[in-house]
């Protein structure tokens, strides 16, 4: 089984964070205690009052925290590259109750890469899964992989689908992925 490290916080300012599971949005308010329960990838999964939350890393001055550090890219990326880099993007996105991320989870689908008109950019598709069909973190996870990849060199353009055929199951998972979890 996996040990977690649980920190205890104060927040320190009024921040929106998004509930777990259903993603709707929700507001702390200063003064409220909180506990860190998950710090990976670029947010925050904090426990409050009995409920789970996930906090962007851009907020993290509202619990004493820094941000997380974005990832360092290359300066110059060749496009036979960008494939490389896109899978390396994609292992810092996390699932914010599942202390693993989405590529070891087998939340990944597809990745495909085709060159835009110029042969400049290219444009990246992938379709992504969720441990569990009505998980209302989905579109938080899809949003992050956008974001995140549309930052890369050479990206120009990204479409992201949630699929659900075939339906994820532990299978999926690597076996990196299993040992993380005690499985």
């Amino acid at each position: 089984m996996m040990k977690r490290h649980r920190e205890d916080v104060l927040i320190r300012r009024p921040v929106r964070v998004e509930r777990i599971p259903d993603g709707s949005p929700q507001d702390l308010a200063a003064g409220e205690l909180a506990q860190i329960t998950q710090a990976l990838g670029s947010s925050f999964t904090l426990l409050v009052d009995g409920q789970l939350v996930r906090l962007k890393g851009a907020d993290a001055d509202a619990i004493g925290k820094t941000p997380p550090e974005a990832v360092a890219l290359p300066d110059k990326v060749e496009l036979e590259d960008v494939s490389d880099l896109v899978w390396q993007t994609l292992k810092t996105c996390y699932d914010p109750e599942i202390p693993v991320d989405i590529v070891e989870l087998g939340l990944i689908y597809r990745c495909d890469i085709e060159p835009l008109e110029g042969g400049e950019e290219v444009k990246v598709w992938i379709d992504l899964s969720l441990t569990a069909p009505g998980c209302g973190m989905g579109e938080s996870i899809a949003d992050e992989v956008c974001d995140k990849v549309l930052a890369l060199p050479r990206v120009g353009e990204i479409t992201v689908n949630m699929v659900f055929d075939p339906p994820w199951d532990r299978s999926r998972m690597s076996e990196a992925a299993m040992l993380a979890l005690g499985m």
